[in-house]
């Protein structure tokens, strides 16, 4: 999507000025993770308020010993088959994983929506507490751009959530929904000089900047690129201050939520997994990977412009 279009399909939503802005979701599932040669299993969730929801469960692969399970809360953009990019790559490494696909997308019931949309997270962990794979291994939480920043919000409002953690990884999460807002208004000549009063119409009471101090006891490990052009890295870095110990940055390079498709990234989460209280992350310049030739994720993009 060029900018110009986003700036305008932006501001029309603005000035609807409702929390349906933030979801862009698609019906159809064109994919399944077969396509990636893993095993899987659908999955119906129940809501709270009686709704439906479609996931998939993702199995270690066979014969490698089970080290966790990892519930993933992916973007805004489209369903579950356009974020397997994020998750494919874990079952190999010994993680079982849990993908949900909030109401309105995919086959899943309904219509995305806030508050509403956090009932869905609470059916994913009720799942997770009552699946007989999961129990007695440590639970790890994925939330990508706006999945990461509902699950922020959710936590913050669900301590004994939290206590059930083993960690947290956030990739490419938005601080305020208003600030990217403004950068994303402010990146057209069309709506540039409306970017300051349009922002302030889009609901950022939500936004996990305002959560983030009430996350204590599972360490969260931040991924953001310096080239990430939809949630820009100033933003990333405030939650990341926002956040109480225990902690861990680690920048990175390459496209908005695209981490998973470079190796180094996925062995930085793997290490930061083994040992979440000690890990510190990559420091070193030499050690960031060049973003021109990244691997290819067997699922296609996981993001679609939008956090």
């Amino acid at each position: 999507m060029t900018a110009l279009r986003l700036a305008l399909v932006t501001c029309l939503a603005l000035l609807a000025g409702c929390s349906s802005l933030l979801f862009y979701p698609s019906p159809d599932v064109a994919i399944t993770p077969t396509r990636a040669k893993l095993e899987y299993r659908d999955v119906t969730l129940t809501t709270a308020d009686g709704v439906k929801l479609s996931a998939w469960w993702l199995p270690a692969k066979t014969g490698v010993p089970v080290k966790g399970t990892v519930l993933q809360l992916h973007g805004n953009g489209g369903n579950m088959a356009w974020h397997l990019g994020g998750t494919y790559w874990l079952p190999e490494q010994g993680y079982q994983v849990l993908m949900v696909d909030y109401r309105g997308y995919g086959h899943s019931e309904g219509e995305p929506s806030l508050p509403a949309i956090y009932q869905d997270i609470d059916a994913a962990f009720a799942w997770l507490d009552k699946a007989p794979e999961v129990q007695g291994k440590p639970l790890v939480l994925l939330g990508q751009s706006l999945g990461g920043a509902m699950a922020v919000h959710y936590l913050g409002m669900h301590p004994q959530r939290q206590k059930q953690l083993h960690a947290v990884v956030l990739d490419g999460v938005p601080a305020s929904y208003r600030q990217v807002a403004r950068y994303t208004l402010g990146n057209a000549w069309l709506t540039w000089p409306l970017q300051v009063p349009l922002s302030w119409v889009v609901p950022d009471g939500d936004s996990a900047i305002r959560s983030i101090p009430r996350l204590s006891g599972a360490p969260v490990l931040f991924f953001h690129s310096i080239d990430d052009t939809i949630v820009p890295l100033d933003n990333g870095l405030s939650l990341y201050k926002a956040a109480p110990p225990p902690k861990v940055l680690q920048l990175t390079r390459g496209n908005h939520v695209e981490t998973f498709g470079e190796p180094v990234w996925r062995e930085v989460m793997l290490r930061f997994l083994d040992d979440p209280q000690h890990f510190t992350g990559l420091r070193r310049l030499a050690e960031v990977p060049n973003s021109s030739t990244p691997e290819p994720a067997p699922a296609g993009s996981t993001e679609q412009g939008k956090p």
